[in-house]
């Protein structure tokens, strides 16, 4: 990203396109929210999944339980990738939320 204006609007479109997906959920298991560049995700134990975007560093960042994760935008594909190369954004939170909510989850 060449600006922080940009980075936040790709961070802000690929945390709504996620919002968007988590939408179908049942509240009864998933409950979410988006504000201010945090995704927040409430699970039926009470627990949390928090995405949110951190301008400084030009990343997304998942947290998930005792788990985190940094994501930096591939400029040839678009793509959300974990900087220590554990794959892609939308994979790792499927992952985490298949965990948790026990059953497989695709984004």
């Amino acid at each position: 990203m060449k600006t922080d204006i940009e980075f936040t609007k790709a961070a802000d479109q690929e945390m709504e396109a996620i919002l968007a997906r988590l939408s179908d959920f049942d509240p009864d298991e998933l409950e979410c929210d988006l504000a201010i560049g945090v995704l927040s995700m409430l699970f039926a134990d009470r627990t949390r999944c928090i995405m949110n975007r951190q301008t400084a560093a030009h990343q997304i960042w998942l947290a998930a339980g005792v788990q985190a994760w940094h994501f930096q935008r591939d400029e040839a594909t678009g793509e959300w990738t974990d900087t220590k190369g554990r794959g892609p954004l939308r994979r790792i939170l499927a992952e985490v939320l298949s965990q948790k909510l026990q059953r497989p989850i695709s984004l």
